[in-house]
C-alpha cells in the first residue's frame, strides 16, 4: 500500500482518481493547487505524487522542482493535455518519473504508478542498505568512548535541545548528525544540510534565508531557503565556524526566535526547526578571537557532543576498515576484499589525522587500484608508511590545539601534492574549503 497525492484544479479528475488508487488500495488525498499540495506534502509524507501540468499560480513543472528540493524522495508524475517534446523533457530533466498525456485510461495510469511506487520502494532499500554499510562503522564501536557518546546522542536526541558537535575533521559528524535525527520524534520530516564552507557569504545567506526576486544579480524568482525546507525537522549547520559575523548576527536571532525574513523580502517566516551545528574548530578560541559571537555560541552550546578522533578509538580502526572496505568494493562494482596482514598492521598503527574520511579515501583507492582480492601494503596510499606516520602518542597529547595538528597536516600534505585538486583529495575535502584553511593558517 502506497500514500498517492493527486494535484489537479479539476475537482471530478481529484475525485476520480482518488477513488480509482484507493480501489486499488493504496491511501490517496487530493489538493487543487501546487500550494496545497505543498503544505499537504509538509504535513505528511506521500510515495507518489500526480500532478497537472497546467495549473493557476504554480505549473507543475514549478511544483515538481520544489518537491524534489524538499523531499527529494517522493516519485513525481506529470499529467498534461499539452504534451509536447520540450515539455517531457523539462519534466526529465526535473526528476520526473514519467510523463502521461491526457486522455489517458484507468490502466495506463494504474501502470504508470504502480512502476514508479515499485521503483521508489527499491530506491529506498537501496538508500537503506548502503546507509547501514557506511554508517554501522560509527555504530558499532566498541570504543568506551564512542559507546558513551552515541548514548549521550540517544538520549539528547529525544528532546529539543539544540546540538553541537565538535571534534576533528573526517570524524563523523555529519553521519552522528543524521542519526540523532532519525533516533529523534522529528525522524518523519525532513534533515536538511547546510555546508557553511562552501558558498560565499551572499550565497550562503541566500541558501539559508531564501531570497525575493531582483533582490540581487542572479535572483530572477522568489526562492525558499534552507530553513523553510527543514520546516518540523532538522537544519544541520556543517562547520559554522565559518560563518561570516554579519550572518552570525541574522542568524542567532533564528536560534532565539525561529523566525526571518528572506533576503530583499519584508514578510516574517517562523520555521519550527531542530538545530544541529558542528565545527572542527574550537568555538571558544573563535570566541576569543573575536571571530564568532559569544551569545551565538552559549545559543548553541546547549548540549556539545565531541566526536573522538580515529586514534582515539584504536580498537574499532580494523573493524572499520573491513566495513569500509566492503563498502568501497560494492561501490565500485569490485569482487570482495580483504586486507592481509602487513596491510592489517599498517592500517592498525598508522595514526590517521584525517580520521575515518582518510581511511575510508584510503581503501577506496586500494579497491580500485588492486588487481587481487587481497590488500596489500602497496595498494595504500604511500603516507602511511612515511617516517612519522606513525605519530607517538605523546607527541599527539602535546600538540598545543587541534587547529596546530590540522596545519601541520595540510600543511605536509599541499608540500607532497603536484596540485590542489591532488590534496585535496588526499585530504577527503572539496578544493573551496582547502584553499579557505590555507588561508585561515596563512599556508604558502
Amino acid at each position: 500500500m502506497a500514500r498517492v497525492l493527486i494535484v489537479d484544479d479539476e475537482k471530478n479528475i481529484r475525485r476520480n482518481l482518488s477513488a480509482f488508487f484507493e480501489s486499488c488500495g493504496h491511501k490517496s488525498a487530493g489538493a487543487a493547487s501546487g500550494a496545497e499540495a505543498l503544505r499537504m506534502l509538509g504535513e505528511s509524507a506521500f510515495d507518489l505524487v500526480l500532478t497537472d501540468y497546467r495549473m493557476a499560480e504554480m505549473t507543475g513543472l514549478e511544483l515538481l522542482r520544489e518537491i524534489k528540493r524538499r523531499r527529494p524522495e517522493t516519485m513525481v508524475i506529470l499529467m498534461t493535455a499539452y504534451g509536447t517534446v520540450e515539455n517531457a523533457v523539462a519534466a526529465m530533466k526535473a526528476g520526473a518519473y514519467d510523463y502521461v498525456t491526457k486522455p489517458f485510461s484507468l490502466a495506463q495510469i494504474q501502470h504508470t504508478a504502480e512502476r514508479a511506487i515499485e521503483f521508489g520502494r527499491l530506491r529506498a532499500e537501496n538508500l537503506a542498505l548502503r546507509d547501514a554499510v557506511e554508517e554501522a562503522p560509527l555504530l558499532d564501536s566498541k570504543s568506551a568512548a564512542m559507546l558513551r557518546l552515541l548514548e549521550t546522542a540517544r538520549q539528547a536526541a529525544e528532546s529539543e535541545a539544540t546540538i553541537l558537535l565538535t571534534g576533528e575533521s573526517g570524524t563523523g559528524k555529519n553521519v552522528l548528525a543524521r542519526k540523532i535525527h532519525q533516533w529523534s520524534p522529528r525522524r518523519e520530516r525532513a534533515f536538511v544540510v547546510v555546508n557553511c564552507t562552501t558558498l560565499s557569504e551572499q550565497l550562503l545567506e541566500s541558501e539559508l534565508f531564501g531570497h525575493m526576486r531582483g533582490s540581487f544579480t542572479g535572483a530572477v524568482k522568489d526562492k525558499p531557503g534552507r530553513l523553510e525546507a527543514a520546516d518540523g525537522g532538522t537544519v544541520f549547520l556543517d562547520e559554522i565556524a565559518d560563518l561570516g559575523l554579519a550572518l552570525q548576527t541574522k542568524f542567532l536571532r533564528f536560534v532565539q526566535e525561529h523566525n526571518f525574513e528572506r533576503v530583499g523580502g519584508g514578510e516574517t517566516i517562523s520555521v519550527d526547526a531542530r538545530i544541529i551545528a558542528a565545527s572542527n574548530r574550537d568555538l571558544e578560541v573563535e570566541v576569543a578571537a573575536r571571530r564568532f559571537r559569544e551569545d551565538l555560541y552559549y545559543r548553541l552550546n546547549v548540549i556539545t557532543l565531541r566526536v573522538p578522533a580515529l586514534r582515539e578509538r584504536r580498537e574499532d580502526i580494523l573493524s572499520l576498515a573491513e566495513w569500509l572496505l566492503r563498502a568501497a568494493a560494492i561501490r565500485n562494482r569490485r569482487p570482495p576484499a580483504r586486507l592481509s596482514p602487513e596491510a592489517a598492521s599498517a592500517i592498525a598503527n598508522y595514526q590517521w589525522p584525517g580520521n575515518v574520511r582518510e581511511l575510508r579515501n584510503a581503501l577506496e583507492r586500494a579497491v580500485v587500484l588492486s588487481h587481487a582480492d587481497t590488500i596489500r601494503p602497496e595498494d595504500l596510499p604511500d603516507a602511511i608508511f612515511r617516517t612519522g606516520a606513525a605519530l607517538a602518542p605523546a607527541r599527539a597529547e602535546q600538540a598545543s590545539s587541534l587547529e596546530a595538528v590540522e596545519r601541520e597536516h595540510i600543511a605536509r600534505v599541499l608540500a607532497e601534492s603536484a596540485t590542489l585538486e591532488e590534496a585535496a583529495a588526499t585530504l577527503g575535502i572539496n578544493v573551496t574549503t582547502l584553499w579557505r584553511k590555507r588561508k585561515r593558517y596563512g599556508i604558502d
